[in-house]
Parts: C-alpha cells; structure tokens; sequence
C-alpha cells in the first residue's frame, strides 16, 4: 500500500450489492480484510464479534438504516472508538451533515474514487491505531495501582480515559512505614538506598495489588493503599487484613533475606502498619498535565496515625474498631489493644492488633 498505513479490517455497511462488491475488490486490492453487510441489522450483527478497524457505513438502508446504526456504535462503550466513514449520494448531504454530528468521522461520495477511498480508509486506520496506542497507555498508567480485574473493569466504565473520581464510597486504608530506612539511608551510598526501596516496594505492592487493593502511592519509605476504591468491593477490611499478614509473615522476611544477602546479616528492617475503615472521597487530582489518583478523608488521616502510635504502643500492627466491625471473617485472630486517643479524634479510638510480633 504505497504511502499506507498499512492493511487493516474494513466492515462495508450497504444495501446495494454493486457498490458492496465494487467496495470490496479496491479495498482488498488495497490489501485490506473486509467483510460485508446489507443492511444495518446485519452489520449489528456482525459487530457482536470481531471488531474491524474501520466501518464504511451508507445512510439510506432497508431494515435498519446508518443513522440508527451509527447510533449504536457510539453509544457502545465498545464499538464507539471504530471510525465510521459514511457512504453518501451528493443529495445527501444534509444527511452527512447529521452524521458527521453524532460522531462519524467522514464521508465517502458516489460513486467511489480510488485515490479519495484509500486517503479515507487510511485517516480512519491512523486514528483507530493512535486510539488504540493511547487506550493501552493509560491502561499501563492504571496498572501501576490498581489490579489488573479493577483495571479491566475501570477500562469498560471510563472508555479508556482517565476519569477516575469524585466518588464518595466506604473503604479501607492501609498505611505502612519501613521502621529505621531513614537513619540506613543517611548512612549509606544513593544507588544502594534506591535499590534497596525499589525492592521493597515491589514486595509490598505485590501483596496490595495480588489482593484486590489500590496503591495510592509512596511517601518516603511509606505506602498508602486503599481498598473498596475505586470499585466498591463489600470485602475490603477482610482484604486488608490480609494485605497485612502477608505484609508482616511473608513479604517483609523476605525483603529482610535479600537484604542480609545484599548488605550483610546486620541487615534487618521492620514495619509498622495502620488500618482503619469508613467513608472517604476518592478521585483524581492535580492538573491538566498531572494528575494523581488518591483518598481524602477521615480514615486516611486515621490510618496514618495509627502506624505512628505502633512505635509507642509496641504492636507492628493497629487496626481501629470501624475496621474491625466490617470484617465479614470474623474478627480473624484480631487482639484488643486499648482504646485510645487518637489526634484529630473526638472520641477514644478502640485498637486492636494482628497478634504477631517484632516492630
């Protein structure tokens, strides 16, 4: 295909049975695959299976006619990114008007000029390619913190755009601290520290992301996480839990080992993790060239300070009572600490903990 973009999928959309064949043999001399519908009912049809990479629509068809399909296609969060290029008498041109106004992307006149079909065709391949390319960038950016089911399904909700937020929803917030990073970083040459975070952070990412958590990002040598956001999940405290566990039984034993072998057997880091649950805003923020997904409210301020009262009160975990009560396992081998006082709290905070130990 001199001066292409390359063969793609043709979908030919029209009643007459001369222009559908007279379409299919340029296109496919063009090296395109294209299939072939008479009516509108029949390219609804088709459109149920395979996507292809362009449509050619006409506007005047028995049985269903190209505006009621047009409709279809961008009202489907599916199908509305395929680029439809209407197929048009030149007494039909009110009707393009109107089509190019629901969405179609252009219109091809009879009767058909090679030269104009292939600069059509390939317009419409260019944009569903740099559509695709960017709907598979932002789906890189949301796999960066959410699981891969919740970006699956945030994909379908947002058609590929990064409209995450303003929703207010109850959940839970795990915050977790590296006890004793900050004096090992001062001490220690910038390529190792930053090896060993990025190791640690993996480790611990994991254990969020493999059970259905969002992580909001690093703080230092923090991680804020939040789960039930931004898919309401009727789990999350059960979720976090376990996040937690494996956080403290597995991951970190297993960060410590890879330390020893990296750094020496001198090399031994602790956590402290806070939980707490309850109804808080989740959206993105920032601006047009940044933007940045997080939690806003009560149970993130909460939960942050209750990892910094695990140094006082000698449990590497605390979990607050509003988690403990939306735990649908139970209260899984949860221990009463005390209740508490807890800053910016009106009332006493009653705490409890995972039953493990070292901090």
């Amino acid at each position: 295909m001199s001066g292409g973009v390359g063969p793609g999928t043709v979908l030919v959309v029209d009643d007459d049975r001369i222009n559908r064949m007279l379409l299919t043999r340029s296109l496919e001399a063009e090296g395109h695959a294209v299939t072939t519908a008479e009516n509108g009912s029949k390219a609804l049809e088709l459109l149920e299976g395979d996507l292809p990479d362009v449509i050619l629509l006409d506007i005047l068809m028995p049985v269903l006619d190209g505006f009621a399909v047009l409709d279809h296609v961008k009202g489907d969060a599916r199908l509305r990114e395929i680029p439809v290029i209407m197929i048009s008498a030149v007494d039909e041109m009110d009707s393009v008007v109107r089509c190019i106004e629901a969405g179609a992307e252009d219109y091809l006149p009879k009767p058909f000029d090679a030269t104009l079909l292939r600069a059509r065709i390939n317009a419409g391949l260019m944009k569903r390619r740099l559509g695709q390319v960017e709907r598979s960038r932002v789906r890189d950016v949301f796999a960066r913190f959410l699981p891969e089911t919740v970006v699956d399904e945030v994909m379908r909700d947002t058609n590929g755009e990064p409209r995450l937020g303003g929703v207010r929803l109850v959940g839970t917030v795990l915050f977790s601290d590296l006890r004793g990073f900050t004096t090992f970083a001062e001490q220690t040459p910038p390529d190792v520290v930053v090896d060993v975070l990025n190791r640690y952070f993996s480790e611990m990412s994991d254990a969020i992301l493999d059970n259905g958590g969002t992580l909001l990002g690093f703080l230092g040598d923090g991680i804020l996480a939040v789960f039930g956001a931004p898919i309401a999940s009727d789990d999350h405290a059960d979720r976090a839990l376990v996040v937690a566990r494996q956080m403290l039984n597995e991951r970190l034993p297993q960060f410590n080992a890879w330390a020893r072998s990296e750094l020496g057997e001198d090399a031994d880091f602790r956590m402290g993790i806070g939980i707490c649950s309850g109804p808080f805003m989740s959206g993105n923020v920032g601006s047009a060239r940044r933007l940045e997904y997080t939690a806003i409210g009560d149970p993130v301020n909460t939960a942050a300070r209750l990892q910094d009262l695990t140094k006082e009160l000698g449990c590497p975990v605390l979990v607050s009572d509003s988690t403990r009560e939306l735990l649908q396992g139970g209260e899984s081998g949860l221990e009463f600490v005390e209740d508490r006082d807890v800053r910016g709290k009106k009332e006493r905070v009653r705490l409890w903990t995972l039953g493990v130990t070292g901090t």
